[in-house]
């Protein structure tokens, strides 16, 4: 029989190696959003495409990844992942367009999830439970240094070389990470076999995919027909459908791809709801903060990525600590601190965002932010995954690991649509108000360029002035006013279309802060967990 392995901390830090790849991916994006936007000559709605082909990949693989690795082994699953994702994201580099790009972040996104889960599982296998708080304290202070190392070392490259780049960087870290996962990480097994739920797979695949395509692509067809007969309401219904047809099946199988034995746990369950709600608020701010800091600010990609440093800080030396005193005094007062603190400091960052904010108005808000963070990530896993048994160790982790994703896909398709919907109100208003420094002629059609530009998606990575084109036949004279018009309306519109992001985002997580009052603060006794094998590394 395998014996359990004495030290953990190497195996940790090889697992936190592959999760930081997907994590700094997931960073790095964000800043180079303008470029992306520019160079590729596409709009806000098309490159919402690069960051939710992505995740929507990725969510909705993560619970099959998650039995996959209960049948062949996480590390081995571990390893599979990092070969998928190593090599899209030498694809992504390479694209010569939009939907190339798409196409390669959709492939990421299948060798993130094949990853993730597999990492929650190996560390609470390897790790005893009364040390698991640290260890993911650990872990939450890698999501900490990877939203440092991401906006920042996206923007020193963007800035410095091109967006690309921002790709290229995972293939040495992908490398190493590959040999360390065979040489290091022990090959845990949860002793049991599992079978391979197909229809499971299907079901709940179609279901993300019609409810996420649903949510993203309502504001372009107005949440109404696309063709035909087909319409987003209809597909949103196809989604619910699917859904309800998911877990109806899931009832009835022996062997099921999600366990609804998992959710007996009030803690599981509370946990994987925080989980999503975190998620959510984290594309609520970072999406629509970074194009601010760019395209309003005029900050390049690097100075802004250095603006928001100060949260990551914050939490990359918090999160260590708030582990290991959930392991002491557990983690529910931590976790209700942590997401009241970050939803106060979204609040206040963009009550302070305006045309003349600098990086140094940002820095106290943002590091509330980061002490709030640093006091959720370590605290919630813990809960979440204290309670589960071992047999069920890689199901819990996908599951968790979908919540989470899942919250990141509806919160960018909501915020997605939250902001261009004001957009579409906010800027033909601003146009509207400014119009009248113009010469009469050129007032409506100002006015019907931004009015245009709102129904055929934003590019605001353009000029500043989102995509709105210039009249016809305007005197050369004319050119910069109406340019220099142009920026301001939509300097002014987007500051005030980025406010209900921010109060959606901190409703979302006021929400959960309520919701941590019914953990259940106990200790799970030791006879009660089953015995974890586990196999030397190869």
């Amino acid at each position: 029989m395998p014996q359990p392995l004495r030290n953990p901390w190497p195996a940790l830090l090889i697992v936190c190696l592959g999760f930081f790849m997907i994590m700094l991916d997931t960073t790095i994006v964000y800043v180079a959003t303008p470029s992306i936007l520019t160079s590729l000559q596409t709009s806000l709605d098309s490159v919402l495409w690069v960051f939710n082909g992505y995740l929507l990949a990725y969510a909705v693989l993560l619970i099959t990844a998650g039995r996959l690795g209960d049948l062949f082994g996480p590390r081995n699953l571990f390893a599979a992942g990092l070969v998928v994702f190593t090599g899209a994201s030498a694809l992504c580099g390479l694209s010569q367009d939009v939907g190339q790009l798409i196409a390669a972040r959709v492939v990421q996104g299948v060798g993130g999830a094949l990853l993730a889960p597999q990492s929650l599982a190996i560390l609470t296998s390897i790790f005893p439970r009364e040390r698991m708080g640290a260890a993911l304290g650990f872990w939450g202070a890698v999501i900490g240094v990877s939203t440092i190392a991401g906006p920042t070392l996206g923007g020193l490259i963007v800035t410095n070389f091109d967006w690309r780049w921002i790709f290229f960087v995972n293939v040495p870290i992908g490398i190493v990470a590959l040999v360390g996962a065979f040489l290091i990480v022990p090959d845990v097994r949860p002793g049991r076999m599992h079978r391979f739920d197909v229809v499971g797979v299907v079901l709940s695949g179609a279901s993300l995919l019609a409810i996420v395509y649903g949510l993203i692509e309502g504001q372009r067809y107005e949440w109404g027909t696309i063709s035909g007969v087909i319409s987003i309401p209809l597909i949103l219904a196809v989604g619910v459908v699917l859904f309800v047809a998911f877990l109806a099946w899931e009832r009835s199988q022996a062997e099921p791809l999600v366990p609804l034995r998992l959710f007996n746990h009030r803690n599981y369950t509370l946990m994987n709801g925080t989980s999503l709600a975190v998620a959510f608020a984290m594309q609520g701010i970072f999406l629509p903060f970074t194009i601010y800091l760019q395209s309003v600010r005029g900050m390049s990609a690097l100075e802004a990525g250095l603006a928001v440093a100060p949260m990551s800080l914050v939490s990359m030396f918090v999160a260590p600590f708030s582990g290991r005193l959930a392991d002491r005094f557990g983690g529910k007062y931590f976790l209700m601190a942590g997401l009241i603190l970050f939803a106060t400091g979204t609040g206040v960052l963009f009550v302070f965002a305006s045309l003349d904010s600098t990086w140094q108005t940002f820095a106290a808000p943002l590091m509330v932010a980061g002490l709030g963070m640093g006091c959720v990530f370590a605290p919630m896993t813990t809960l979440a995954m204290k309670d589960v048994a071992t047999r069920d160790t890689g199901a819990a982790s996908g599951v968790f690991n979908t919540m989470r994703q899942l919250g990141a896909v509806v919160g960018s398709a909501v915020i997605g649509a939250v902001l261009q919907a004001q957009l579409a109100i906010d800027l033909p208003a601003q146009a509207a108000a400014r119009s009248g420094q113009l010469p009469p002629q050129f007032r409506d059609q100002f006015v019907s360029g931004f009015a245009q530009a709102s129904r055929s998606g934003f590019q605001v990575g353009v000029g500043q002035s989102g995509g709105a084109q210039l009249p016809p036949n305007v005197p050369a004279q004319s050119v910069a006013q109406i340019q220099q018009i142009a920026r301001d309306v939509f300097e002014n519109a987007f500051i005030l279309a980025m406010h209900p992001t921010a109060v959606v985002a901190i409703i979302v997580l006021l929400l959960a802060a309520a919701g941590c009052v019914f953990i259940v603060g106990r200790r799970v006794p030791a006879e009660s967990r089953e015995p974890v094998l586990v196999a030397a590394a190869d």
